[in-house]
């Protein structure tokens, strides 16, 4: 039997760097958890001659990737490179080579999990991805373990920093959205091209594992309804207070057991009593909701170059146990139910509604006309007064709406003579307005 568990690790950037810092700084500790040291013996880099010197002679350092799959020596590969290629061909390498895998790609889960998970399971090994969610939060294993004997109702989160730091700076200093991203990239808390972030695709990919996870279902990107913050301005934030709600950017993921799951992401308000309505900067938050454990939320830095390390610390510890007892690929794929999407027209919930419109008699008339053609209710109207012969801005609230009918009456109101521009739509999460 060794004496150590060893590791390959490809990556050494940011969060590569902050699990070698971690395992350094707490090694004793963790051999007294695990049972046997762990060590990482062998680090893919591209920049080979600057770990060197920033290392020393300390780790084995390689720019080539057999170096590590072959090396029989290793039991854990932990990939940490980024992007879907060569990330997803390197951990089912490893996998085929018999090594156990800790990844924190949310790309490569999302879009190769099942076929990765399936290989894991007929070879008998762990897979583990803690860190590809929410960063240092725990949720993926609480879901698995933790809350395995619940009915999952509904998970909703912020598991996307730059937009909550975005949303968070736009409604306290009540700037605009321009400014906000350009100081989220300054201080780089967003890319240079931050598309991914804003327009909700990186919150997609992570509700999509947790969905899958919850409702032990497999989900897929296509499924998801995505919608990013780019339109939402200073003055939606502003009414969203006086109305008592705060805007945040929100993965949803909801099981009905009548009309099936919906998974989204759309800017959302929340009622200011709400858990998740406090939760501001680049902090991400999960709220979870089961039949027997109720209402549940973990919070933390979602992003970071220690909190993620983390988690993925947290994955090896787990999997050296395994070994330890010789249990490895002991907890299986958990998307081993084929559970209906719900079809748009059972997709509901309620919104609020920004319209520039003409200044007129009969504007208002016009405008509830179109919105009550297509069934949509309305709780609240809010008209700013313009001056003579300008533009007004309405607000309205409406009570739960199917997404279909909803976008039917927004497709009418852009064709409206009196509706210059739909200027702002945001989902509402509030149960008062079922």
């Amino acid at each position: 039997m060794k004496n150590f568990i060893n590791v390959g690790l490809l990556g050494a950037g940011t969060v590569g760097g902050g699990v070698i810092k971690v395992l350094e700084k707490n090694a004793a500790d963790i051999e007294k958890k695990v049972g046997k040291p762990i060590r990482i013996t062998k680090v893919l880099d591209r920049n080979v001659e600057k770990r060197r010197a920033e290392y020393g002679d300390q780790y084995i350092f390689t720019n080539n990737i057999d170096d590590i799959l072959n090396d029989p020596d290793i039991d854990i590969v932990v990939e940490l490179l980024g992007r879907e290629h060569p990330a997803k061909e390197y951990i089912v390498a490893a996998f085929e080579k018999g090594k156990n895998v800790v990844t924190a790609n949310k790309d490569v889960i999302a879009h190769y999990g099942e076929g990765i998970y399936s290989l894991a399971e007929q070879k008998g090994l762990d897979f583990m991805f803690e860190a590809s969610v929410c960063g240092g939060i725990p949720i993926i294993e609480p879901l698995k373990t933790s809350m395995a004997g619940n009915q999952i109702h509904s998970v909703m989160g912020i598991v996307n920093g730059t937009t909550n730091y975005m949303l968070s700076k736009m409604s306290n200093e009540h700037l605009d959205y321009d400014e906000v991203l350009k100081e989220a990239q300054a201080k780089g808390y967003a890319e240079s091209d931050p598309t991914a972030d804003v327009g909700g695709l990186d919150a997609a990919r992570k509700v999509v594992i947790l969905a899958s996870i919850a409702f032990n279902t497999r989900i897929s990107l296509k499924d998801v309804l995505v919608e990013g913050i780019e339109n939402i301005e200073a003055c939606d934030i502003k009414y969203a207070q006086n109305l008592g709600y705060a805007v945040k950017l929100l993965g949803i993921a909801k099981n009905d057991p009548e009309n099936g799951i919906t998974v989204c992401v759309k800017p959302t308000m929340l009622p200011l009593t709400h858990p998740l309505a406090g939760v501001n900067g680049v902090y991400n938050a999960v709220f979870v909701n089961g039949d027997a454990i109720g209402e549940a939320m973990f919070l933390g830095m979602g992003a970071g170059r220690l909190p993620t390390a983390s988690s993925v610390l947290g994955d090896i510890i787990e999997i050296a146990r395994d070994i330890q007892s010789g249990s490895t690929g002991r907890i299986s794929c958990t998307c081993f139910k084929e559970k209906k999407l719900c079809p748009p027209e059972k997709m509901s919930a309620p919104a609020y509604i920004r319209l520039q419109v003409l200044d007129q008699p009969g504007a208002l008339a016009a405008i509830a006309a179109a919105f009550g053609a297509q069934n949509v209710s309305l709780r609240n109207v809010i008209q700013q007064n313009a001056a003579k012969g300008q533009k007004a801005e309405i607000v309205v609230i409406t009570h739960s709406v199917s997404e279909s009918n909803l976008q039917m009456a927004l497709q009418i109101l852009k064709v409206l003579p009196v509706v210059e521009k739909v200027s702002c739509v945001i989902r509402v999460e509030d149960s008062s307005l079922a």
